[in-house]
């Protein structure tokens, strides 16, 4: 199984009386090749389970909130029903990175509608080829309304 798991990258905040910076000084973004957003209408769409082998992602609530769960896959082609769940609240309240190490699927649900995610990688749209695998949102996990 993969050598490196899920963390939280912590950030910082400064305020005075020009107001209020957000920072992430410790977010190494040199393997960083590409970005992008999505965008949680209402807190009933579920976006599970996609996984990655190669591909490695980091995740910044910048608005709203989110549940992410994450699972490290022992075998891509019949996984194992019992594999834990690593489970985090992101919220854009709090300056957070959650890094997503390759070899595992992540799934999330916002808690707030219209919450925004941004996503990052370490490899560029298209750059892997069958990188991508999915498994039925429910294998792991039932979401509720938490």
């Amino acid at each position: 199984m993969n050598k490196l798991l899920p963390k939280i990258i912590l950030g910082g905040k400064y305020t005075d009386e020009r107001g209020q910076l957000e920072f992430f000084n410790d977010f190494d973004l040199s393997e960083i090749k590409r970005v992008y957003f999505t965008t949680q209408f209402n807190t009933d769409v579920i976006r599970a389970w996609q996984g990655h082998t190669t591909e490695s992602r980091w995740f910044i609530c910048v608005k709203g909130s989110f549940l992410v769960k994450l699972i490290e896959i022992d075998n891509w082609t019949n996984p194992s029903d019992d594999l834990d769940v690593f489970e985090y609240e992101l919220s854009a309240k709090k300056q957070e990175v959650l890094y997503i190490p390759n070899g595992f699927v992540n799934g999330f649900k916002a808690k707030e509608d219209n919450s925004k995610l941004m996503i990052m990688s370490n490899y560029r749209f298209n750059e892997i080829e069958n990188d991508q695998v999915r498994f039925d949102q429910n294998k792991w996990t039932k979401w509720g309304n938490k």
